[in-house]
């Protein structure tokens, strides 16, 4: 029987596993398999079959494998890489791990966008709503910040009462709503996903691809999607540094997706310099209402366009008329009424997080700009608060970078380039230095 991803079979009815009931039958075969061995095998470049990467998540999810055995098997596959096989495997069982959304019959289109990462990456923040524009569903789960990359729900969460700690029925409501969500993995959505996304943000493993590859794939497929657009960088601050590379990770996501029937489309975008004028988590919020607004830079407004134009169902001129007139605006303030948020707050968020103390960086050269190194800005964000140096640790929405200059520009000595936001004296004055690290003119 074929079945798609949305969970129904060639009759229509619905045929969404209840994943749990599985457990009794795998844990027995748990308890005899010696994990050691298998992270060894791994280590020295030998591969896992199917049968033991099921087993391997399964302990995983439940708790009998334990995260530092975890942490060296995802170090083994950091060095020694996975098959093909071995990755489509790891994605099956992270996304059986949990459950996946159940949308009705007569659903309106379902779609999402992924992107890989990447500094000052607010892409999420305008293409969710403006995709709902188009009279689709986008049931967007996301994740937290990873490595250098800010995470789509840190920055959400810089919204007061924003709540992205959504059930599978509060989301699919609100998807029969108005047509847009955007929420964290749920206890039942890839729970193995969960637990491996924050140990690899602390245990340097985030570049893998198949690490990458399983879990990117594994929460989209279980939106149960008809068509997703995967936005990969490549650059100083994307977890690709060439376009070879991420070329190579596009098209195993992508054969990914289609294997699983979800119509999958991929673009590339450079990550060389921060994507808009904007790095940390109010203030990518604020950027982005200005987009949502008409207004925004237009490096970041035509990413958009072009990853909604993709699987949207509308050409570019019409989401660009959605932007301008303000549906894309309204939408993403009905999503921020729906999910607990502040909408009057929204206009008021660079009052709510001020900095103590916000100073201006300026050239030291005069001439064009050669460079604003995203890795270096990501850095610096990151060492400000920003973001995570331990899965535990809290994050400040107010620090950052904004006012960035963009790679092209004429630029004299003396004149601003970006303003650092920051809790103190000193925090400003290393980020300062860092930023100018990466900048470049002549």
């Amino acid at each position: 029987m074929v079945v798609d991803i949305r969970g129904r079979g060639e009759n229509g009815k619905s045929l969404n596993p209840d994943f749990s009931s599985h457990i009794p039958v795998i844990l027995p075969m748990i308890r005899s398999m010696h994990i050691p061995s298998l992270i060894e095998r791994k280590r020295d470049g030998g591969t896992l079959t199917d049968g033991e990467i099921g087993e391997l998540i399964a302990a995983f999810s439940s708790g009998e494998m334990p995260e530092y055995q975890m942490s060296a098997l995802a170090m083994a596959i950091y060095f020694t890489g996975m098959s093909r096989e071995e990755t489509a495997a790891l994605t099956k069982a992270m996304l059986e791990s949990g459950s996946c959304l159940e949308h009705p019959d007569g659903a309106p289109r379902i779609v999402d966008k992924h992107s890989t990462g990447g500094v000052g990456d607010k892409v999420s923040l305008v293409l969710a709503p403006l995709l709902a524009c188009a009279d689709c569903w986008v049931p967007m789960v996301s994740g937290r910040g990873l490595g250098i990359t800010g995470g789509t729900l840190d920055k959400l969460e810089s919204i007061p009462g924003f709540r992205v700690s959504l059930t599978t029925e509060e989301a699919c409501l609100q998807l029969e709503k108005i047509g847009v969500v955007m929420m964290g993995q749920t206890e039942d959505i890839c729970p193995a996903d969960k637990k491996l996304y924050a140990l690899r943000d602390v245990t340097a493993t985030v570049p893998s691809q198949p690490l990458i590859v399983a879990s990117i794939m594994s929460k989209k497929l279980a939106e149960s999607l008809d068509a997703l657009v995967l936005d990969v960088k490549y650059g100083s601050g994307a977890f690709m540094k060439t376009r070879s590379k991420a070329e190579s990770l596009g098209e195993a996501m992508r054969e990914v997706g289609e294997a699983m029937g979800v119509d999958t489309q991929v673009r590339y975008n450079p990550m060389h310099e921060p994507l808009g004028h904007s790095v940390g988590n109010a203030l990518e919020v604020m950027e982005a209402i200005e987009t949502l607004r008409g207004d925004g830079h237009e490096h970041l407004r035509s990413i958009v366009i072009e990853l909604a134009e993709s699987i949207g169902g509308a050409n570019a001129e019409q989401f660009s008329i959605w932007l301008d007139d303000g549906s894309a605006w309204q939408k993403f303030r009905m999503m921020v009424e729906c999910q607990g948020g502040d909408t009057e707050a929204l206009e008021k968020l660079a009052d709510i997080h001020s900095a103590s103390v916000v100073r201006e960086i300026v050239s030291r050269c005069s001439g064009r700009v050669l460079a604003v190194d995203a890795d270096t800005t990501g850095r610096a964000s990151v060492a400000l608060g920003a973001g995570r140096s331990r899965s535990d640790d809290g994050i400040d929405h107010t620090v950052g970078f904004d006012r960035i200059i963009k790679i092209g520009s004429d630029i004299r000595a003396g004149e601003m380039i970006a303003r650092v936001h920051a809790q103190t004296e000193i925090d400003a004055k290393v980020a300062k230095v860092a930023f100018l690290s990466g900048f470049k003119c002549e």
